[in-house]
């Protein structure tokens, strides 16, 4: 992955779409993930042979969501 830091805040109606991107006599075919919302548009470009990468970050995604169910469980109100 190329270097850039950067932060936004996912909100209910934030947008995912998967575009597949053939290949042409002058290159290799790609993908590209965009998460959009009103002011932001993250474009995430994923070559042949990056798969592996793209399933790490959807089992990362998945973790992240299973961490905010937790957080906001019937427990999360303070009581034990």
């Amino acid at each position: 992955m190329k270097t850039i830091t950067t932060s936004a805040h996912l909100e209910p109606g934030t947008t995912m779409r998967v575009t597949v991107f053939d290949s042409t006599p002058d290159g290799e075919g790609f993908v590209s993930l965009r998460i959009g919302g009103d002011s932001i548009d993250l474009a995430l470009l994923a070559r042949p042979g990056t798969a592996d990468a793209l399933r790490a970050l959807a089992r990362a995604a998945t973790e992240a969501a299973a961490a905010l169910d937790r957080l906001t469980g019937p427990a999360s109100d303070g009581a034990a």
